[in-house]
């Protein structure tokens, strides 16, 4: 082996990479992760609009509406009995544990024009 040091430092690199998903860290896999996803309600909607969340594990949604252009006042997730208001420009945290897989739509409390999906695998 010519040099240790640039071994070391290369597996290092791959290890962090591998680990952290090819730059995932810091980003929405990161915040998912640790169990807090940031949303944000904006002039397009939800945002994101579409999660991937596990069965059986809390999802705590940190949600932001930063616009009034937009029905989305609150959102509604009939299925777990959540109806909660999104005041403007602050973070709201919405927390519930999925008990069963499939599609979980969410929305505005105006029959979810503005919506979004969560997929419980």
């Amino acid at each position: 082996m010519r040099n240790p040091k640039r071994l070391y430092v290369a597996l290092a690199c791959t290890s962090f990479f591998l680990g952290c998903g090819f730059l995932g860290c810091g980003g929405q896999k990161s915040e998912a992760q640790s169990g807090t996803i940031a949303m944000s309600v904006t002039e397009a909607g939800f945002e994101p609009d579409n999660l991937t969340v596990k069965k059986g594990q809390e999802v705590r949604l940190a949600i932001t509406r930063k616009t009034d252009a937009t029905c989305a006042k609150e959102i509604v997730i009939d299925e777990y009995n959540i109806t909660t208001k999104l005041p403007l420009n602050k973070a709201v945290i919405v927390a519930f544990t999925p008990t069963k897989s499939g599609k979980l739509k969410y929305g505005c409390a105006m029959d979810k024009m503005v919506s979004g999906v969560l997929v419980v695998e």
